[in-house]
């Protein structure tokens, strides 16, 4: 591996992992939080939803900042930005400032998560993508998995301000390794979708020597039009509603929230629907059509979708029923679902090659199965249901989640055009922080349904439910491609063909 993709997928796999962590250890800090800042349930609510709610609106903007003025600048002002609002809450002073704080941290949070896949698209050639990325999902189930573990143990030793600290020295080390690596010139765009349809290239407008700028399929050069490139309007409205569904979703989820997220969600459909006119109007619009067409790429998308949704409710019902039902402390609870985090740990590396002999569908496929048949044990669990039920149940849900999440990631990233890397980077993370959401607001709300024995899998509607949501991973990964594209990108350009004109490139 040459020193530039080390440190490449360095910045790549440590940033991922930093914001797996944050979120984990997050939740075991809360309760110290509460106490020591004087703090109603609402407000502490409100450092998590603040933080989703801003990352999940400014995800596919981010994108297309990368796109547009490089991943490698993009990743290095989320990192740096992200170590300084985690040292801003472990110093502040009030419930209210680290709720800004908190917002803050889901801004650069969302410069930071697309980026960490744009940069593996630019520096790796498009068959050699399945291995950083399966070493980026092992690196986050790794985090996810010992977060709770560290977050309290911090929390004991030191107080709820250390879970915040944890993260400051690795994000100010990969957003200065960020800015000291420099982007090297990568080929045209091309989306990778058996024959590409041809189209004329811009003429060369470099004005200093040796400088080209790249055409992507349908678009001017990256560093032309301005700030309309940008779609701020289309920007503003995809914000608005990504914000208001993920906070619907979470609103949903809140005893007695179900009124308000009603509303919320119904206002992210309106504001669905004017992003909808204004992206087939606009000239460069904020989701380019070429990606947006692609089957493999909402085939993808899609799949995370359902397979984030369905291990995420899974896992919510799990927690209760462990806890609340057979009596287990936070630490049994977790011993209980270990195998998932080891499956998903050890099965991650796995995945390429299994891509790579299989192919994409027959891979994602297996891995639904896994998925929907972990979520079916699980609702067939009752009272008396011992460890080694569990514990089926969990390796099932790990080693099928993470297959679909590494295939899957792999098709969105490696079939999207170059130049639209950044926007494929941040719909891949829109669909990761929309599907739990949608996941956990599904069960809570079905959980109300049945109060006497929702909390026991057998007799609850959560978990049927959840195992439907699974199941919709299945038709999603037969649309993705039957066999692995094992074209290769070429350093240089392309040999120029009869009638093609200067092709450039930034």
């Amino acid at each position: 591996m040459s020193p530039h993709r080390a440190r490449v997928l360095a910045c790549s796999v440590v940033g991922a992992a930093v914001v797996a962590l944050d979120g984990t250890v997050l939740t075991v800090a809360q309760p110290a939080l509460q106490r020591d800042l004087h703090a109603n349930v609402g407000q502490v609510q409100w450092t998590s939803t603040g933080y989703l709610v801003a990352v999940a609106s400014l995800l596919v903007f981010a994108g297309r900042l990368g796109d547009r003025y490089g991943h490698r600048r993009v990743f290095a002002v989320g990192a740096l930005g992200f170590a300084a609002a985690s040292t801003g809450i472990a110093l502040a002073p009030g419930i209210g400032t680290v709720i800004v704080l908190r917002v803050l941290q889901g801004v650069c949070g969302a410069l930071l998560q697309p980026a960490t896949l744009g940069m593996l698209r630019t520096a790796y050639p498009p068959d050699r993508l399945g291995t950083p990325i399966a070493v980026r999902t092992a690196a986050i189930g790794l985090a996810a998995t010992a977060g709770p573990l560290i977050g309290g143990a911090l929390v004991s030793a030191y107080g709820w301000r250390s879970v915040f600290l944890l993260g400051v020295p690795p994000t100010l080390a990969i957003g200065l390794l960020a800015l000291a690596t420099r982007e090297r010139p990568t080929e045209p765009s091309r989306s990778y979708e058996p024959n590409p349809p041809h189209e004329p290239h811009e003429p060369n407008r470099s004005s200093a020597p040796g400088r080209r700028y790249e055409t992507a399929p349908g678009a001017g050069p990256r560093a032309a039009g301005g700030p309309s490139a940008l779609d701020p309007a289309g920007a503003l409205l995809l914000a608005v509603t990504l914000g208001l569904l993920v906070h619907g979703l979470v609103e949903a989820a809140r005893p007695g929230g179900a009124p308000t997220g009603l509303l919320a969600v119904a206002g992210a459909v309106a504001a669905g629907v004017l992003l909808a006119r204004h992206e087939r109007r606009a000239a460069r619009p904020l989701l380019p059509p070429e990606l947006l067409r692609s089957v493999p790429v909402v085939a993808g998308l899609a799949v995370l979708l359902a397979a984030s949704a369905a291990l995420t409710g899974s896992l919510f019902v799990a927690t209760y029923f462990l806890q609340d039902v057979q009596g287990l402390d936070p630490l049994g609870c977790a011993l209980r679902v270990l195998p998932l985090a080891v499956l998903m740990v050890l099965g991650a590396p796995l995945c390429p090659p299994l891509q790579r002999r299989f192919g994409p569908r027959r891979t994602a496929t297996a891995g639904a199965a896994l998925l929907t048949l972990g979520v079916l044990l699980l609702a067939r669990l009752d009272t008396t249901a011992g460890a080694a039920a569990v514990g089926v149940s969990a390796a099932l849900l790990g080693a099928g989640f993470v297959t679909l999440m590494v295939t899957a990631t792999s098709v969105v990233v490696h079939r999207a055009p170059e130049a639209h890397a950044g926007v494929a980077g941040g719909l891949q993370q829109t669909a990761m922080n929309i599907g739990p959401a949608l996941g956990v607001a599904l069960a809570t709300l079905l959980l109300a349904l049945v109060p006497d024995g929702g909390f026991v899998p057998s007799r609850g509607a959560a978990l049927p439910a959840l195992v439907l949501i699974a199941a919709l991973a299945l038709p999603a990964a037969l649309a993705l491609p039957r066999a692995a594209d094992r074209r290769r990108t070429r350093p240089g350009p392309p040999s120029p063909r009869a009638g093609d004109r200067p092709c450039v490139r930034s």
